[in-house]
């Protein structure tokens, strides 16, 4: 195989309220995280992030961790409680822990890419309605501005938001995520506010600012496969795609939503006015990348007991800890998808990585040989995306740390630094020293 090119970023992510702790410090109020993994049931174990990884007090020696593993780059999220405790008031230390980790990363060589929201909803915001109210779109462009004037000379990058679907469909409408409501309209309202705003933002800085920092979204996307032939199941496949991906991808890149899926929806919703004059040129904003999150392929089949007809079913493939059908194939042909469909802006591949059950071993060391093996069949698939002029910018690997992992609490390990919760030290993986080598070699 050939090398990447010299100017191919590979990086790794982490999350602010799956790494940083301190959930009271530093003039932090709490946000909808906090407030939802103390409900009881809600998150495995009853786990929260009050502490995770401490990495809001271990930030300099993790930071070490990034430069020791030789990325060129680190995703990292803004807490916007830490930011805005209250609605309108800024809390100047909070940015001040943003301020030092982009300054020791530039120290480091590291470029700073940072993700404006990832899912931490301040509870006042959630109080007076959250993403359901259109004011979110002007709460958090207030978010947003004061971190462009503050942080923008320094950052390498800007994501307005990570995966909308899960801080909408997955939050508002499944209820497996914070903060936990079960209802169609609500998830297409969050959705639409969370995508309008955006599109505000990239206007922001590119217009009023004038900022010639690179910007875009992060979208999660799963390709969808029928388990059969049969019109059923081609039905089940349109849908789940329509729910999971078009969504998301047609308004940001074609300025509509498909109308299929809105024909589907209106058996449950019966008004779209939320929809505003104007709003799908937002959206539709242009970007200067586009950010995607990728896991794994989906296998569905036809079932009359959903009212959007499908249901997973069963595949052969081998899995991740997660359940997940390991799918490198598939991985690029969603790419080749979406270069026909979409889109010929940079893309970076802002997580990709997989949870197994890992063992620490009493030497400290831990044999990760499935997580290795995914890896390096997910870079390969981009090295070959690449030489089929896909230009696949970057490749972040999720994560760097095991962490909060959400519902699934300390549960699930997706991290290549196996951390240890109740001492906080810190592991490397197997996997993480294979990636050392690939970032050192450019090439696997």
């Amino acid at each position: 195989m050939s090398k990447f090119t010299k100017d191919f970023i590979f990086g790794t992510s982490t999350s602010s309220y799956q790494i940083e702790g301190a959930y009271n410090e530093g003039g932090r109020s709490l946000s909808i995280w906090d407030t939802f993994s103390r409900t009881p049931g809600k998150v495995l174990n009853g786990d929260t992030g009050d502490v995770a990884c401490d990495h809001y007090h271990r930030f300099e020696e993790d930071i070490q961790i990034i430069k020791d593993l030789g990325v060129d780059s680190y995703r990292f999220s803004i807490a916007w409680p830490r930011v805005f405790p209250e609605q309108g008031v800024y809390n100047e230390e909070g940015m001040k822990f943003y301020k030092e980790i982009i300054a020791k990363l530039l120290e480091a060589g590291i470029k700073p890419m940072a993700t404006i929201y990832h899912w931490d909803l301040p509870m006042w915001a959630y109080e007076k309605g959250g993403w359901i109210n259109r004011e979110s779109v002007s709460w958090f462009i207030e978010f947003a501005e004061k971190c462009f004037e503050e942080l923008d000379e320094h950052v390498h990058s800007w994501i307005t938001h990570n995966e909308p679907w899960c801080a909408s469909f997955l939050s508002y409408h499944a209820g497996h995520h914070a903060p936990g409501h079960k209802n169609i309209e609500e998830g297409l309202k969050a959705a639409h506010h969370i995508l309008l705003s955006h599109g505000e933002a990239v206007k922001l800085l590119k217009g009023k600012l004038n900022s010639k920092t690179p910007i875009g979204i992060t979208l999660n996307l799963s390709p969808a496969y029928a388990a059969s032939n049969s019109f059923n199941d081609q039905i089940a496949c349109n849908n789940f795609d329509g729910y999971t991906n078009r969504w998301f991808l047609d308004p940001i890149f074609k300025g509509s939503y498909p109308i299929d899926m809105v024909n589907l929806f209106s058996k449950q919703v019966h008004d779209f006015s939320y929809i505003k004059s104007g709003d799908l040129e937002t959206i539709s904003v242009e970007c200067d990348f586009f950010g995607i999150n990728y896991y794994n392929r989906a296998l569905v089949e036809f079932t009359s007991i959903d009212y959007a007809l499908y249901t997973n079913a069963h595949s052969d493939y081998p899995k991740t800890g997660m359940g997940w059908d390991v799918s490198p194939a598939e991985f690029k042909e969603l790419i080749h998808r979406l270069r026909k469909e979409y889109t010929d802006l940079p893309i970076y591949i802002t997580e990709n990585g997989a949870a197994f059950d890992d063992v620490l071993e009493a030497d400290g060391s831990v044999h990760d040989k499935e997580r290795t093996d995914y890896i390096e069949k997910h870079i390969s698939a981009v090295q070959e995306l690449n030489e089929e002029g896909m230009n696949v910018a970057g490749y972040f690997l999720w994560s760097l740390f095991d962490n909060f992992e959400w519902a699934f609490g300390y549960e699930k390990r997706f991290g290549m630094i196996y951390v240890d919760f109740e001492t906080q030290e810190r592991y490397w993986k197997d996997s993480a020293k294979r990636y050392q080598q690939i970032v050192k070699a450019t090439k696997l």
